[in-house]
């Protein structure tokens, strides 16, 4: 089917929502936050003040400043959620390099005797080698003058290069289990199992916020496990919807307090979340008691 429609000025788009009910007491300012975010964009923070879903009019009262709140906390979120992940890639790697280089040898990743999966592993390696053509690290080019191409620098140097996305591919396919639970354990998890359902879960969130999308009223394809039972401060309440948001920044925040304790996130959220008060937490899956979670307080 053919598509139709024209593109609207910033103008006629102000003029269409406020046809539709929404209120905008300044549009001028209004014009300019729409010349910075597409309108495609901030439709899905409008949609939550929408009376009728399919003629998309408005509440009475529905307000356009209170869309653009809901657009900086979802900005903001994704900020901080984001900066969490740093921490976290940089411990799975030294965890992983550190176990699996003194049990296997310093080019382990590379070894087809040690996966579980050839086609995946050939799929990583070529992923990898990508990612050493084109790099600009000194310590890659040094290490290629000295030794050659050849073969892959050691595993403390060539997994510095792999981003979150690769380095937990790697961990998916090693086929030792039980040097895989070692690492689990350094998160403060009982089974490699777990940890593998979380470091997918916390992928996609991750790709979210570095492609800049909205995180806040989401579904999650990717849903973590969520043992009824942890060594750490967890949660209580396991009704919650395991695709929502809550689900993951729980696997998130327990996997931060094993490698930093002393981290400030669930003070920094609950921060955030106070300067938002129009921010409707069921829409990413937190129950009326989160705030009573051992894991939350």
């Amino acid at each position: 089917m053919e598509y139709t429609k024209n593109a609207k000025s910033i103008a006629d788009i102000i003029l269409m929502l406020q046809s539709r009910g929404l209120v905008i007491s300044d549009t001028d300012k209004a014009a300019d936050f729409l010349k910075k975010v597409s309108y495609f964009r901030f439709a899905a923070y409008l949609r939550p003040l929408e009376i009728d879903k399919e003629a998309h009019t408005y509440k009475p009262g529905a307000k356009f400043e209170t869309a653009a709140s809901l657009y900086h906390f979802d900005a903001s979120l994704r900020m901080l959620v984001f900066s969490s992940f740093q921490t976290l890639e940089i411990a799975l790697r030294s965890f992983m390099i550190q176990t699996f280089t003194m049990q296997y040898g310093p080019c382990w990743f590379s070894d087809d005797h040690l996966v579980s999966n050839k086609f995946r592993h050939i799929e990583n390696l070529s992923n990898m080698v990508q990612e050493l053509d084109r790099t600009k690290e000194d310590f890659i080019k040094d290490h290629f003058t000295k030794y050659g191409k050849d073969s892959f620098p050691p595993a403390w140097k060539t997994l510095e290069l792999a981003s979150f996305g690769i380095l937990t591919k790697f961990y998916f396919n090693f086929a030792d289990s039980k040097a895989k639970k070692v690492v689990a354990r350094e998160f403060n998890l009982p089974q490699h199992e777990i940890l593998e359902s979380w470091l997918r879960a916390i992928n996609s969130l991750r790709n979210c916020c570095a492609h800049h999308n909205r995180i806040w009223n989401r579904n999650f394809a990717e849903m973590p496990q969520l043992p009824r039972k942890l060594k750490g401060n967890w949660l209580t309440d396991f009704s919650i919807p395991t695709y929502r948001l809550f689900a993951i920044l729980s696997c998130t925040v327990y996997c931060l307090n094993a490698v930093q304790p002393d981290n400030t996130f669930v003070k920094d959220f609950k921060t955030l979340l106070a300067a938002h008060p129009e921010v409707d937490v069921n829409a990413m899956g937190f129950t009326a008691a989160w705030q009573n979670e051992p894991l939350w307080k």
